[in-house]
């Protein structure tokens, strides 16, 4: 799942493709370099982003959508606004992601119900410019994976099929870099639930503060590339359906490298392409 953020003020790209024709331009070389699903988001859920106009992010986002779904992207609509997802859903997207799991806003999940999307689920506490949002856990694996099958029971009780719901941890949402390592420690906890996982830790600020925890702001854009792709890697051998990246060439190489392996542990010929039955991307 390559992430295309259609924002002036996301932490990972600083507004590079909030400009239409430069965001619809970065979904194409996204789709060559190996993403399946394109990201489509118009509002930042860094720490202190301010919310968006639901018109303005409805304005910046299914220009994008409508344009990447003509040319056969599977696209995903990144929002926690009911209005922007069906707005999205309109425009060609499939996959409803709502970081705040229906927590945002109910309407989301009739919605999911409604037009049969994928919906994904992620473990949300509260806005990240919430000073009240929660940072504590006494078994945060634990905690996660209960709080997301509560999601999970709300979604099944608004009709949304159990077929659609994929679920996602939340890595860096309302969580210190302790919790996000435990939680990517912890996968296979998330994988024997009877729903597709989704790992999205890419680029993330705790990646950076393993790299240079005396000045991680200062961390480069292929150096947290490098470690998300060993997050794909890790997520790939614990069976996760998809990862959520930034960069997917070197993810797809590396859940690539998995896939291979396994094959080989199974006295299976490794092929040469990515794109093969059993890969997590």
């Amino acid at each position: 799942m390559g992430v295309l953020n259609v924002t002036p003020d996301s932490f990972s790209d600083g507004g590079r493709y909030f400009d239409q024709a430069a965001a619809i331009a970065h979904g194409l070389e996204l789709m060559a370099g190996g993403a399946d699903i394109i990201d489509v988001g118009g509002e930042s859920t860094r720490p202190g982003a301010a919310r968006v106009d639901p018109d303005e992010e409805i304005r910046r986002v299914v220009p994008v959508v409508r344009e990447l779904a003509a040319a056969g992207a599977v696209i995903s609509i990144d929002t926690m606004r009911a209005a922007t997802g069906a707005a999205a859903l309109e425009a060609g997207a499939t996959i409803l992601n709502d970081v705040s799991s229906g927590q945002s806003e109910p309407a989301m999940l009739p919605l999911a119900a409604q037009s049969g999307a994928d919906l994904v689920l992620m473990h949300w506490r509260g806005y990240l410019s919430d000073k009240h949002a929660v940072y504590t856990y006494r078994d945060v694996v634990g905690e996660v994976r209960s709080e997301l099958r509560e999601r999970v029971t709300a979604a099944l009780d608004a009709g949304v099929s159990a077929q659609r719901i994929i679920l996602d941890p939340g890595l860096g949402f309302a969580k210190h870099a302790e919790h996000n390592w435990q939680l990517l420690a912890g996968l296979d906890e998330f994988v024997q639930l009877p729903y597709r996982l989704l790992v999205a830790g890419s680029r993330k600020r705790f990646l950076a503060r393993l790299i240079d925890p005396q000045d991680p702001g200062s961390v480069s854009e292929a150096d947290r590339d490098a470690a998300t792709a060993a997050i794909t890697a890790v997520s790939a051998r614990a069976g996760a359906w998809a990862v959520r990246v930034h960069e997917p060439r070197a993810s797809a190489i590396a859940a690539a490298v998995v896939h291979a392996i396994d094959l080989a542990g199974r006295d299976q010929v490794p092929t040469t392409s990515h794109h093969d039955e059993g890969t997590a991307r």
